[in-house]
């Protein structure tokens, strides 16, 4: 099985959709992560405010934050190799790289599945 790492920057809480002001990227992204978990993606997040040692410990994590420092967050790692960073990744990257068949949802309001039946 595929394993995602999500070494994000420092939030406030562990998935940074907590407070008044939310980022709409960590809330698109902690909705993403819910629906690969849900189609059993394997995901793990790591916050750097609240886990420093596992990017300490991480030998990858670690070569990339003395190179590009703590700005370039988030990394994504598959497999333990780098992915992405800078950004987190989308539900289509997220659902390629767990090798999930991404499913097209329902637009509200749309029935018949979006054809002009109704």
């Amino acid at each position: 099985m595929t394993t995602i790492q999500v070494f994000d920057p420092a939030l406030c809480c562990s998935t940074g959709v907590c407070g008044v002001e939310t980022d709409q990227a960590l809330v698109t992204f902690a909705a993403d992560v819910d629906w690969a978990k849900q189609n059993g993606a394997h995901i793990e997040r790591f916050n750097l405010a609240q886990q420093p040692m596992v990017f300490a410990e991480n030998a990858s994590v670690k070569g990339f934050l003395e190179r590009s420092g703590q700005e370039a967050l988030p990394l994504i790692l598959i497999d333990g190799e780098i992915a992405l960073a800078g950004r987190y990744p989308n539900r289509e990257e997220l659902a390629r790289w767990a090798g999930l068949k991404e499913v097209e949802e329902t637009k509200p309001g749309a029935c018949c599945s979006g054809s002009s039946c109704c």
